[in-house]
């Protein structure tokens, strides 16, 4: 198995509440209901999309 060793900058900009707020903002820039994903790649552990995931993600926020 790989180890990645992840910056403090990456670690923050990939966070959970990072990922939240740009949730926020595009749902008030868009209009669009937007959905805070749980993902299992390392390197982008959340990501934000207007799309429902499909399995193995999961939803962590709906901001609508």
């Amino acid at each position: 198995m790989t180890v990645i060793a992840l910056s403090a900058r990456r670690s923050s900009l990939s966070s959970l509440e990072n990922a939240y707020a740009v949730a926020i903002q595009l749902r008030a820039r868009t209009g669009v209901d937007q959905f805070v994903v749980r993902t299992d790649n390392p390197i982008q552990p959340f990501r934000v999309s207007r799309c429902r995931p499909h399995h193995p993600e999961s939803i962590l926020a709906l901001v609508a």
